[in-house]
């Protein structure tokens, strides 16, 4: 085998085939009872002949790959194959809106596409020809045929600052946005990551998210790195994930916190429940204090850790690792804080009024070399990078706090916090004193329009239904008048968005289109 890339995101995963080549480096639950495995030796030929094929389909070679794949052995072979090509990987969803999907493909000047049946659909309805290559012709379109007279030899050479993988996030414009992100980056993220972790080839990484979300990388690639195995989670699993994770022999768990109340309400959250598990992780949303509590104890033997960081920054920029000892007095509005920023970045806390940086509270900024070189389209920069003492920063649009000891507390979103008849209220806060109510469980605010041109707070919980004049009265004895929500809703749980996590934008659409019961 030629030398092993060190800056190069594959080279993580030649890594692994060098220390496992025979054992699992995927397993794929297909159904009920049944699960694809695909060795690194086998993961590697696939990915070999189908960048290949990809290099010699028509256009010649291509600039960037899209992956159009549910969870399985085409999206986790194209991601390896469009690397292997030294081509940007572009991953997306196949069940993203067709004009969706057809303006991040333009976008991104995909001009090729590794896809399955459900990707090639996808395509369909986008009403774009683009070359593809996939397992067979399921979907009637002649796919670009993999043959081993077209396999590399070896992954093609990239260089530091060449594009491994383009994300889009929201964007405020009304379209999405591009986030590149080099191999430089994810080299120093990983490096650390080595550092920081003692994962293995024994270890077993759970994949709960899609590969269009950057937290699937984590998964991915420190598995890989370490020769370990990656398990994707199906839904079905959380109606008992305590069974699952035992009978697969999981010991790395990473997700979003909203599958901790999914857990809890399915009494997958016992002490002990899960022993097999040495290490958890959670990001993407604020993570609850006593969500974290509960499944330290649910995860005897797991360190529990909250990492955060935007795709702007590769994956998470920052971590804090959960102590029952020393963590709860850290928590503010009820929630973990966000640790410390990694090393080999500088971060400062931007006043949002006046611009002055701020040594205690604002918003969060950070340089360092997990910073993105900027997005696809260059005038999304605009708002969202600041030159400061010779150097360029990210702005997070997060407010964060500096704790004793140097750790982040997170407080919300710049656009979070609101003014209510001239109160400026976060967000965070009414949720942390709702959830502090007999019978509620977790609570989201948001805001819908009131009269006049102002905005009024509309809590969403879950729970045990509550009377909205017994939760009025309630949060009168902990919040100013100006503070206090307008309107409740209960809800059997959360509307989560594709990427699992609470969708916010849409319980705000809700309580905008209608009445919700007022205290």
């Amino acid at each position: 085998m030629n030398e092993i890339p060190k800056h190069a995101l594959h080279g993580r995963f030649l890594r692994g085939l060098a220390l496992s080549p025979s054992r699992p480096a995927l397993h794929v639950d297909t159904g009920s009872t049944t699960t694809a495995s695909m060795t690194y030796e086998a993961l590697h030929e696939r990915a070999l002949a189908w960048a290949g094929a990809l290099l010699a389909g028509p256009g010649g070679p291509p600039s960037a790959v899209a992956v159009l794949a549910e969870k399985g052995p085409v999206a986790y072979g194209g991601l390896l194959a469009a690397l292997y090509t030294g081509a940007t990987v572009v991953p997306l969803s196949p069940d993203f809106p067709a004009a969706r999907t057809r303006r991040m493909l333009a976008d991104a000047n995909v001009s090729a596409a590794v896809a399955d049946a459900a990707g090639i659909a996808a395509l369909e309805a986008a009403e774009l020809e683009l070359p593809v290559l996939t397992d067979g012709d399921d979907a009637g379109r002649p796919p670009v045929i993999p043959s081993a007279r077209a396999a590399l030899d070896a992954p093609r050479p990239v260089r530091p600052e060449d594009v491994a993988y383009l994300l889009f996030t929201s964007g405020s414009t009304g379209r999405p946005k591009g986030v590149k992100i080099t191999h430089a980056a994810t080299h120093h993220y990983f490096t650390l990551l080595d550092k920081r972790y003692d994962f293995g080839p024994d270890d077993v990484f759970s994949q709960t998210f899609g590969l269009n979300f950057d937290c699937a990388m984590f998964d991915l690639f420190c598995a890989w790195g370490a020769g370990a195995s990656v398990r994707t989670v199906p839904v079905r699993a959380y109606t008992d994930l305590p069974s699952f994770l035992s009978e697969r022999a999981m010991t790395v768990w990473f997700s979003t916190p909203s599958a901790i109340a999914l857990v809890r309400r399915m009494g997958g959250l016992a002490p002990g429940a899960m022993p097999s598990l040495r290490w958890s992780f959670f990001a993407g949303e604020a993570l609850r204090q006593a969500d974290a509590a509960e499944w330290q104890d649910a995860a005897p033997a797991s360190a529990v850790e909250n990492l955060y960081g935007p795709t702007e920054l590769t994956v998470t920029v920052s971590g804090h690792r959960w102590s029952p000892e020393t963590s709860p007095a850290l928590c503010v509005n009820g929630h973990v804080p966000i640790g410390t920023v990694h090393e080999g970045h500088d971060h400062l806390l931007l006043d949002p009024d006046d611009g002055a940086t701020d040594s205690a509270e604002g918003e969060l900024c950070i340089a360092g070399p997990q910073m993105t070189p900027g997005y696809l389209d260059p005038r999304d920069d605009e708002g969202r990078f600041l030159v400061h003492a010779g150097r360029r920063w990210y702005r997070t649009g997060d407010r964060v706090r500096r704790l004793d000891g140097g750790e982040l507390a997170y407080l919300g979103r710049l656009d979070a916090q609101v003014q209510i008849q001239g109160w400026r209220v976060e967000l965070a806060e009414i949720d942390d004193a709702v959830r502090d109510c007999p019978g509620v469980e977790d609570a989201v605010t948001v805001t819908r329009p009131a009269g006049a041109g102002g905005l009024e707070l509309v809590v969403f919980y879950t729970g045990t239904p509550v009377s909205p004049a017994v939760l009025a009265g309630r949060l009168r004895q902990v919040l100013p008048e100006g503070m206090l929500p307008r309107a409740f809703r209960h809800l059997e749980s959360f509307p989560l968005n594709p990427n699992r996590k609470i969708d916010r934008a849409g319980l705000a659409a809700t309580a905008a289109a209608g009445p919700a019961a007022r205290g």
